[in-house]
C-alpha cells in the first residue's frame, strides 16, 4: 500500500541533536552566541487574509469547483441557496531583520494575500507592516516596519554549505501562541544540498535547489533564518516532508544566495523576472545515450523545442545534447535550469552543444519566463487508457491546470502501477509522452 507523503510550507524549528564529548563546549558556545546575537534579529510575524466562502464550500460539497456538474446542482437544491460570506484567515511566521531601517525578509507564502501584517519583536514589541516586495516563484519576502536602528542579521554564503555541516535554526514555533516573544534556538546538520521539491498548496511552482536538514519543523517557524556557526544566514527555512503533519527530520530551507540574486529588487519593489529558454529537458541515461547515438557521459538531452521560444529562434534541435551554458559546464538538468532562471531576461548566451556528433556553438538570447495557464473556465473530463502498468490521458484544460501542462498535444501519465513495466522504467505521474520510437503521440 502507498504511502500518503504531505509536503507543507509550513515553519520550521530545529531539535538539539546528541553530540560527541569531543568538541561539545565548543559547539554550545557557537550555539550560545548565535542565540544571543541573530535571536535580536528574528521576528514573529501575523497576517490576516480574507477570503469569500460559497455556499458549496460551507457545507462541504464534494463536487464543489464542477459548477455544471448535475450532482452539484442537486446537492444545491437540497441544502437551498445559501449567500456567500467572508471570513478573515490568520497566520503565523517568522522572519529576519535584514537592515537597521526595518526591512524583514521572510516567505512569501507567509504574507500572501493578507490584509493586515504585524511584526513583533523580541524584545515583544508589536508594530504594523507594509510589503515592499514578495516573489511567488521563489517564496520570498521583504515586509518593513517604521522603526529604526534594528539589529540586523548577517547574510552569509550558502555555496559554500557542505553536507554535515552544523547550523542553527532561530524562529518562532506556534508564534504567537507561546507569550514569551523571544525566538526558539535549535540545532541540527546539513542533511542534503540541491534538493527539489514540487509545488505546495496552492503554489504555482515547485521548489529547486533547496537546503535539507535534519532540523524540526513546526508550524509558525516559516520564513525564519537557518544560520551557520559564525551567525551568518545561509538559509530561509520553508518546508517539511511529513506523513502525520507533523517533524519527521525531512526540513528544506532556500539558500540565502538565492535571495540575495533577487533581493534588490524586492527592496524596490520590482517584479522578479526569470529567464527562459524554451526546451523540455532531460539528464542522459544509457537509454538515451545509445538511442541518440551519443558518445559523452554529462550534459543534457533536449527532447523537445517549443514553438516560437528563444531555443526555436537559436536554432536547437530536438536531440541536441547541451553541454556548456555561457562557458560554465553542465552535468544536469538541475545546473542548466538555475543557470537559465537566473540569467539576465535579453541577454545573448553561449551554447556549446553537440549535434550528430559534432562539437559547435549557438547563441540565444534569453526570453522572459511565461506565465502558467491561467484563467481556465472549463474543465474537461478525459479518457483514460491503460498499458504496461500505466495510465494516460489526453492533455485537457483540465490536466493542464493539474498537471501545470503547456504542450497541446502528446499524453499525460495520470497513474503508475507498483512493479509495473512503467514503474521499472522509471515513468513518472505527469510525464508527457510525446513520442514512441521517433513517432509522433498527439493523443
Amino acid at each position: 500500500m502507498r504511502k500518503c507523503i504531505a509536503l507543507i510550507i509550513l515553519a520550521c524549528a530545529f531539535v538539539s541533536l546528541p553530540v560527541y564529548s569531543r568538541g561539545t563546549q565548543s559547539l554550545e558556545e557557537a550555539t550560545v552566541e548565535v542565540a544571543s546575537g541573530v535571536g535580536k534579529s528574528v521576528v514573529s510575524i501575523s497576517s490576516v487574509v480574507k477570503e469569500k466562502i460559497g455556499r458549496s464550500f460551507q457545507f462541504g460539497s464534494p463536487f464543489e469547483g464542477f459548477e455544471n456538474d448535475p450532482f452539484q446542482r442537486f446537492f444545491e437544491d437540497f441544502f437551498g441557496s445559501v449567500p456567500e460570506r467572508e471570513f478573515e484567515r490568520k497566520g503565523l511566521g517568522s522572519g529576519v531583520i535584514i537592515d537597521k531601517d526595518g526591512y524583514i525578509l521572510t516567505n512569501e507564502h507567509v504574507i500572501s494575500g493578507a490584509t493586515q501584517i504585524k511584526v513583533k519583536l523580541s524584545d515583544g514589541r508589536e508594530f504594523d507592516a507594509e510589503v515592499k516586495g514578495k516573489d511567488q516563484r521563489s517564496d520570498l519576502a521583504v515586509i518593513k516596519i517604521d522603526v529604526k536602528n534594528l539589529p540586523a542579521a548577517q547574510l552569509g554564503d550558502s555555496d559554500n554549505l557542505q553536507i554535515g555541516k552544523w547550523v542553527v535554526a532561530v524562529g518562532n514555533p506556534f508564534g504567537f501562541a507561546i507569550e514569551n516573544p523571544e525566538p526558539t534556538v535549535t540545532v541540527g546538520v546539513v542533511s542534503a544540498l540541491h534538493r527539489d521539491l514540487p509545488p505546495i498548496g496552492r503554489r504555482t511552482w515547485g521548489y529547486g535547489d533547496l537546503i535539507q536538514t535534519d532540523a524540526a519543523i513546526n508550524p509558525g517557524n516559516s520564513g525564519g533564518p537557518l544560520v551557520n556557526l559564525k551567525g551568518e544566514i545561509v538559509g530561509i527555512n520553508t518546508a517539511i516532508i511529513t506523513t502525520t503533519g507533523g517533524y519527521q527530520g525531512l526540513g528544506f530551507a532556500i539558500p540565502i544566495n538565492s535571495a540575495k540574486r533577487i533581493l534588490n529588487r524586492l527592496l524596490r519593489g520590482e517584479k522578479v523576472l526569470y529567464g527562459w529558454l524554451g526546451v523540455n529537458i532531460q539528464d542522459l541515461n544509457d537509454d538515451l545515450r545509445n538511442y541518440f547515438g551519443i558518445k559523452e557521459r554529462e550534459g543534457v538531452i533536449v527532447l523537445k523545442v517549443y514553438k516560437d521560444s528563444p531555443a526555436e529562434k537559436a536554432g536547437l534541435k530536438e536531440g541536441d545534447l547541451i553541454l556548456t551554458f555561457d562557458n560554465q559546464s553542465v552535468k544536469k538538468t538541475r545546473d542548466l535550469v538555475k543557470m537559465v532562471s537566473t540569467s539576465e531576461v535579453g541577454s545573448v548566451i553561449p551554447l556549446g552543444i553537440v549535434r550528430s556528433n559534432k562539437k559547435m556553438t549557438v547563441k540565444v538570447k534569453i526570453g522572459k519566463m511565461p506565465k502558467d495557464l491561467e484563467g481556465l473556465e472549463e474543465l474537461e473530463e478525459a479518457a483514460a487508457s491503460s498499458f504496461r502498468g500505466m495510465a494516460v490521458e489526453d492533455i485537457t484544460a483540465l490536466n493542464k491546470r493539474r498537471f501545470r501542462i503547456k504542450d497541446d498535444e502528446g499524453v499525460v501519465v495520470v497513474d503508475i502501477e507498483e512493479d509495473s513495466i512503467a514503474d521499472k522504467s522509471d515513468l513518472k505521474i505527469g510525464d508527457i509522452i510525446l513520442k514512441i520510437e521517433r513517432k509522433a503521440i498527439k493523443n
